[in-house]
Order: structure tokens, then sequence, then C-alpha cells
């Protein structure tokens, strides 16, 4: 067994999360010294990095980071390519960044963005599409091997360290059932692993289309330039109307489901908007605050997404669902294992994924050896993900967080990252990263031959 099958298997394990770092660190040295050998093979832009870094074999953690991408590097196409319909280019654009060949994907006749990904899954690539709601849509290679061991890691992560997944309860999504997201692929695989076979429940059956989406934010970028027509204004406000007026039938259904189980251990996930909207509904229908079986799990995730909510959202909802299981987890689209949080707040990575803090250009690591008395560092967090089959796993968020170094007041092993975790940048803003630049350049250099 090679380390990194090593490394993914030790998830089965009780103490799968309370790991000693010096067990763990040179086995994930090694897993990683391997998937870079092996990738750089795959993936032109990976050994272009590794040769200009001077690099010929990965011997520390530091190695690893001028392989890391940066997050924006999976929408460094140009806009034009999906305005303009150049599916074929988005193809090679694809291929830069992807494990397996993407360019012999049969694109004739494709409409729009949705279609394109269609095609892409009907050949085998399970893309994953960020919602775009910044104007600029993200696409993540995927094969359905990672589907799999993520599978798999929900099973024995998810509700961790309170409940273990079986299959035995109702399952209710805060979202619709389909599209090409990590969000409702996260839905389905909490259902594949928490659900009762035939007590599983979403919010809509209406599949989520990124061409929709991306028109809405294309469209509010306009309006804020003042482009937009007093017409195509009515029209905007009529589609939101009807829009909000099928999610008001949705959204009464479902909460009416969700009471009738609500004395029963239940499994609930989704945004703060949704949730919210589900506990107004409960409470116009008489439920009171706290009548949720303890042995619920309700998890939330995913942020507001710029809805406008109540000052006391969070407050609201903690207190209806009242003295449940709340099983946070930290991750993103570009990560499919995400860390999991103790009793204690804090978050425990799981043994395949190697946690690289990184100083705000992104550029040098931080260690121990870098934390002050208390034992925090707080840096860019980055990542090498040893789960990825279908593209590069190692990557820099736009992420600030503090890791502490220190035992972990559960008593568990650490490191653990701290509850605090924000942005580098504001909202409408760019966010820096050095190797961003560089990675751009690399991917127009391969578009361009």
């Amino acid at each position: 067994m090679g380390a990194r099958q090593e490394l993914m298997g030790m998830i089965e394990a009780d103490n799968a999360f309370d790991r000693p770092e010096k067990e763990l660190a040179p086995v994930r040295l090694e897993a990683a010294r391997a998937l870079v050998a092996e990738r750089r093979q795959q993936i032109p832009i990976l050994e272009k990095r590794a040769q200009e870094a001077g690099l010929t074999e990965v011997k520390s953690f530091a190695d690893l980071v001028p392989l890391l991408f940066a997050h924006t590097v999976y929408k460094s196409y140009p806009a034009s390519f999906v305005e303009n319909g150049r599916w074929s280019r988005m193809l090679q654009w694809m291929d830069t960044l992807s494990v397996a060949k993407v360019t012999d994907v049969d694109v004739e006749g494709v409409t729009d963005v949705d279609d394109f990904i269609d095609r892409l899954r009907a050949a085998g690539h399970m893309v994953l599409a960020t919602s775009g709601t910044t104007g600029k849509n993200s696409f993540l290679n995927h094969k359905q091997e990672d589907i799999d061991r993520r599978r798999h890691y929900f099973r024995h992560a998810k509700g961790w360290p309170y409940v273990k997944a079986k299959n035995d309860r109702p399952f209710f999504a805060l979202g619709p059932s389909a599209g090409p997201t990590s969000m409702v692929e996260a839905f389905h695989l909490h259902a594949d692993v928490f659900g009762r076979p035939d007590d599983v429940h979403y919010l809509t059956d209406e599949p989520l289309r990124i061409s929709d989406i991306s028109r809405m934010a294309a469209m509010r970028k306009q309006m804020a330039e003042g482009k937009v027509s007093p017409g195509e204004i009515r029209a905007l406000e009529e589609r939101a109307e009807a829009r909000q007026a099928e999610m008001k039938k949705a959204i009464d259904h479902l909460t009416e489901t969700i009471l009738a189980h609500r004395h029963e251990p239940i499994y609930i996930t989704g945004m703060y908007p949704q949730h919210i909207l589900i506990v107004d509904r409960a409470r116009e229908l008489g439920a009171r605050d706290g009548e949720f079986h303890r042995d619920s799990i309700v998890h939330i995730g995913g942020g507001t997404k710029n809805a406008v909510l109540p000052p006391d959202y969070k407050e609201r909802t903690a207190s209806f669902y009242g003295n449940v299981y709340d099983a946070p987890t930290y991750g993103m689209t570009e990560l499919a294992q995400a860390l999991v949080r103790c009793e204690a707040k804090r978050y425990h990575a799981p043994p395949a994924l190697i946690v690289l803090i990184l100083d705000q250009a992104g550029e040098r690591l931080l260690t121990a050896e870098d934390a002050d008395e208390n034992g925090l560092v707080t840096g860019r967090f980055a990542f090498l993900d040893l789960m990825y089959e279908g593209r590069w796993g190692g990557l820099i968020s736009g992420d600030k967080v503090t890791m502490d170094y220190s035992p972990c007041p559960c008593g568990r092993h650490g490191p653990t990252l701290h509850d605090n975790i924000s942005r580098f940048s504001a909202p409408g803003q760019d966010d820096y990263i050095g190797c961003a630049g560089t990675l751009d350049a690399y991917i127009r250099g391969a578009l361009a031959s």
C-alpha cells in the first residue's frame, strides 16, 4: 500500500482526527512526493512550475508552495470563450488543468454553459462549477472516482464527533436536487450516507442552472453601471416575483414535511438564507423553539451568498432548532475533504489533507516556528488534497485563518484551525496572490500554442 492510500484509509478509524502530527507528517510527505512526481507527468503547467522552481523532488512541505495553484486559476479562461460560445477553446483551457484529456469531447451544437457541462459529464468528466455570483464561474474537473472517494469520506467524517452515518434518518436539503455545483453534490453525498432511502427531501427538483446565475450576475453589474433599460428592469422584476412565488410554495411544503418529522432524529443541511425561511414559516405554523429531537443534525454552511438577512439570523436559527447536534465543517468547492469541528469549536484536518499556512502573498510557508507565545500562526489557508484523481489538488485559497499548534481543548491532537475564518480581500476587491499572474501567463501561453 502506498502512503497516499494509507492516509485515505485512516479516515475509517475512530481516531482519524486524533493522530499526532509527528506520526502523520512523514507519511504525508512521502505521499506528496509520489503524487507530485506523478502529476508532473500529466499536467504540463505543474511541470513548468516545478522546473522554474528548480524542484527535482519534494523533500519538505515548503517544496510544495511553488506548486500550489491560486484559487483564481479555475476561472482564468478569457470570458469571451463563454460569452461567444467558443466551447472548443474552453476545452483547450480545461485541458491545461486536468489530468485526463478533455479536448476530444464533442461540443458540436452546444448552446450554453449548462449544455457544455452536460457534454463533459456525459464523457466522464464530472465537472463542478461555482455559481459565478461575482460574474465568472470556476470550472473544476473531476473523475467519478473522486466522487466515490468523497462519498466514502462523508460516511466516516460527516457528523463527527457526535453521530455516525447509518442511512437511518429523514434527510432534508434546503436546495435543488440537481445542478453541477459542489453544493448540490454535497447534498447528494450527505443523503447517500445519512438519509433513509425512502425519506430524502429537497427544496426543489428544478435544476440549478449555471447560465441563469451568470446571467443574473451580469445583469446586476450592468444595472450598477446604468446600462439596463427600464423594460429590461421590469422583465427582471417580473421573473424575480415569479421565482419568489415558486420558492414560497417550496418552502411551505418542505417546512411542513420537516415539522412532521421533528420528533425523530433527522438531518437538515443548507445555507442560512434558506434556514431562516424555514424557521420563519415553521413559527407561522405554530412550531415552538427547541422541539427537535436531540439527536438531529442541523448543518449550516456556504455563507449568506449576499442575501439580506435579519441581524439576529444566527441566534434565531439556533434558538429554533434548539439543543441538536451542530456539525459544521470548513471547506470550499476546491476541497474534497472538509475539516471538521470538534466540541471546542476547533477545526481538525483529516489524515489525507495536507494543510499549509502561507504568508499573505502566498509565497512562504509558515510553521510552528513562526508561532507566537500562544502557539498561534495567522496566514493564508492553502492545502494539498491527496484525494483527487481528476486534477491537481494543491491550492492557495483566499481565506485568512489562525492555526493553533498548542493542544486542542477537546483533548485531541492538533494542530487545529480556530473558528475565526475570514477573507483576505473585501467583497468586490481582487485578491492578490503572488503566483496567480505567473499561472495565468502559463495558461495563456498554452492556449496560444
